[in-house]
């Protein structure tokens, strides 16, 4: 089970573009299984279309050591080697110790590192930086580095040279700066390749040129290094019959969704059906709904044109459907939108308006605790259960209804108003945290027992 992880000194490096080539570089002739390190959405979308496979996240905050192991294990079976791209840098992390920095993930896996070092304006100065990472942390294997922002050949020698003299780490690859090694940004990161039409065209172009300029059989030869992991099957037990439908917002607006959360919903038996707010104008026949994160401001109008889909949620949230929304999804059920001047409509579930700010209302982990409030309560033995999650949004509610109910109080974070988030409507959930189905949290089953009782029984659950 070959494995490496790939890391950086420091965070805006060009780690995840590396990444992204090296998968689309290595599936070519292997099959690649890829991972990221941490909560996030939009790096997996590009890094497992690039791979060809789903990407799946590690996390220390919401799993626990044993979990993560075993999640690399399973969805490495059958792969000829993973790959794991680190966030930020090497060391970098919550705690002073490191205990959930991409060494502390390295250490727990196992992995030899691959650094990506961003090397603009560097020639002499490289080798003290990367023995002091080797010294820093004398368990942590670094493998090799890839030199990155090269301003051409000279540049490349000087580098070489330097660390073939002063250290005994192998340099296996040297990326030039090319305009077209960039992928367009925004608020929140990378733009979704769920949005860009142009991304396999885009993830090409990076593998073209990230084979002329790194050594892949060196790559390989890192990853052999790394022992074995002990075999799992994490999904052992016998998928429940799908007995429900749940209605999943996929679109360019919305496409936050991890896939090992998809996954429990199947085993826990529900039938996903794909909807889009954009394009869709009726509601299919469903049961339940999930609309997760994503970006609906960019699609505002084209959200507010669709008026008989966004009558038809509104309507079936009224009567009672369990649904469930996140960050994006919350916005979207909101009464409006507003951005850059504009103001749209929305569908008007829920009383609030949204409003989206130039700097980050909320990021970062959180905590919550829940409220008796919370409409999956009757499907969790201990209703004051703290879980552990994550948000990021630059918008805000206003104008929210002085009666609103809500799910969770906050002791880390800010959810909607620094104390609470998850407002409560009938069996509706619309929160700005993500939650991550985990053994500490399995909101997946807590969801489709809320879906299952009111298809059996249709009335609010209290």
């Amino acid at each position: 089970m070959p494995h490496l992880l790939i890391s950086a000194a420091h965070k805006s490096s060009g780690k995840t573009t590396i990444s992204i080539g090296l998968c689309a570089a290595l599936a070519e002739n292997s099959i690649v299984q890829p991972f990221k390190k941490g909560p996030d959405y939009i790096d997996p979308m590009w890094l497992g279309r690039a791979a060809g496979r789903p990407c799946h996240n590690l996390d220390f905050y919401t799993m626990h050591e044993t979990e993560i192991k075993d999640t690399v294990s399973q969805y490495s079976q059958g792969a000829d080697i993973s790959l794991i791209e680190g966030n930020k840098g090497l060391y970098d992390g919550l705690d002073l110790d490191g205990s959930n920095s991409n060494a502390a993930l390295a250490t727990l896996l196992k992995a030899p590192v691959l650094l990506v070092l961003d090397a603009r304006g560097m020639t002499r100065g490289i080798a003290p930086l990367i023995l002091g990472y080797q010294s820093f942390d004398p368990h942590i294997q670094i493998a090799g580095v890839i030199l990155n922002q090269l301003g051409g050949s000279r540049h490349e020698q000087k580098l070489r040279s330097v660390i073939e003299h002063y250290t005994d780490v192998s340099v296996v690859g040297a990326v030039y700066r090319n305009k077209a090694l960039s992928i367009e940004e925004r608020h929140l990161g990378l733009m979704p390749s769920n949005e860009d039409d142009s991304a396999d065209k885009k993830i090409a172009q990076i593998r073209e040129l990230l084979k002329q300029q790194v050594d892949l059989d060196a790559i390989r030869q890192i990853a052999d290094q790394a022992p074995a992991l002990p075999a799992v099957n994490l999904n052992s037990t016998k998928a429940a019959v799908k007995d429900i439908r749940i209605g999943i917002a996929r679109n360019d607006a919305f496409g936050f969704y991890y896939p090992d959360d998809l996954h429990a919903l199947e085993n826990a038996g529900a039938e996903l059906v794909n909807i889009d707010p954009i394009r869709d104008e009726n509601l299919p026949e469903i049961d339940g709904l999930f609309i997760g994160g994503g970006f609906p401001e960019t699609r505002m109008k084209e959200l507010q044109a669709n008026q008989s889909l966004r009558r038809q949620i509104k309507q079936a949230i009224e009567d009672g459907l369990p649904c469930y929304a996140e960050c994006g999804g919350l916005m979207y059920l909101s009464r409006s939108l507003q951005w850059q001047n504009e103001h749209c409509e929305m569908v008007g579930a829920i009383q609030a308006d949204t409003v989206m700010h130039e700097r980050p209302q909320g990021r970062g982990y959180i905590r919550l605790q829940e409220t008796g409030r919370h409409p999956w309560h009757p499907f969790k033995p201990q209703p004051e259960s703290i879980i552990a999650g994550h948000e990021f949004h630059y918008s805000a509610l206003k104008n929210i209804a002085p009666d609103t109910n809500y799910a969770y109080r906050i002791l880390r974070g800010q959810g909607i108003d620094g104390q609470h988030d998850g407002i409560v409507y009938k069996n509706l959930l619309a929160c700005y945290a993500h939650l991550r189905d985990t053994e500490a949290n399995h909101w997946t089953q807590r969801f489709v027992q809320l879906v299952r009782q009111h298809k059996l029984s249709p009335q609010e659950i209290t």
